[in-house]
């Protein structure tokens, strides 16, 4: 069944709640929406908006939970996770907290190293797998692009297969008051920052060391035109996760906001089957 935007149109209202862990050090801001099985979707460093609309495209045929990373959005206590490692066991634990014994896992970039990290340390956690561009591994003869310090002459240049396609535009678009943009640019900082904190100076954080545990089905989804994140690190992805399939889609990095209906599909099928 075809679950592109563009057949049912209407936005998801999410609802929201927050969700303490370990004694209320780490509290987490969660969106839900949806019905059906549950997949988790993790956002990445330029997720401006806190439900795209993939994520309405998904929520009809699951029942959808993108929690924000410690210190991004209002979630809170980045400051005492340690490591990648350490928020992969964070996550673990609002999965615990959520009642949810094990979860399809998803999300893109940054998102995409937590769903594999995740899935590497606790293996039943995971139903099924679908990494967007995935961080997490490197090479020293293409290296991944620093899109956390990119000006923004750069970056949308980076970021987008087509620089001047709709949803460049309207990701690109500032505020219109003065206080909105300051704020916005406070929340990007932060943001940033927060993610940052876990991938720097480059995100070889051994990752490649625990991919051979992730045991549970996998999809890498990649956009043709990605100047961010190499394609190349699909194969290395692939390599070290066995069984994984490997799926390109007409886009960019930002291929889950430049071809939403085209990654639902493809999302949805590879869970549904």
């Amino acid at each position: 069944m075809a679950i592109g935007l563009r057949q049912w149109g209407r936005r998801v209202t999410p609802s929201e709640r927050a969700v303490p862990i370990r004694a209320g050090a780490v509290r987490f801001r969660v969106l839900t929406a949806g019905s059906g099985p549950d997949l988790v979707w993790f956002h990445s460093f330029h997720d401006r908006s806190a439900w795209p609309p993939v994520l309405d495209a998904l929520a009809r045929r699951f029942t959808v939970h993108a929690p924000f990373h410690p210190g991004v959005q209002g979630s809170e206590g980045v400051e005492t996770v340690d490591d990648v490692v350490d928020l992969a066991l964070a996550y673990d634990e609002l999965l615990g907290a959520l009642g949810i014994a094990s979860a399809h896992l998803a999300g893109h970039f940054f998102g995409g190293m937590v769903a594999a990290e995740l899935a590497s340390i606790c293996p039943g956690r995971a139903k099924k797998v679908v990494l967007v561009s995935p961080l997490g591994l490197w090479l020293d003869v293409k290296p991944v692009a620093d899109v956390v310090i990119l000006p923004p002459a750069e970056l949308r240049a980076v970021m987008w297969e087509d620089p001047e396609s709709p949803a460049a535009r309207e990701w690109a678009t500032l505020p219109q008051t003065e206080e909105e943009n300051v704020a916005a640019q406070i929340e990007q900082i932060q943001r940033l920052s927060a993610m940052g904190k876990f991938v720097w100076p480059i995100p070889d954080k051994g990752l490649k060391k625990r991919l051979h545990r992730l045991a549970a089905p996998a999809l890498i989804l990649w956009g043709e035109g990605d100047r961010a994140n190499p394609p190349v690190y699909a194969e290395e992805f692939a390599q070290r996760i066995r069984g994984a399939a490997v799926r390109s889609l007409p886009g960019g990095h930002m291929l889950h906001l430049e071809s939403p209906d085209a990654v639902a599909e493809a999302v949805a099928a590879f869970l549904s089957s």
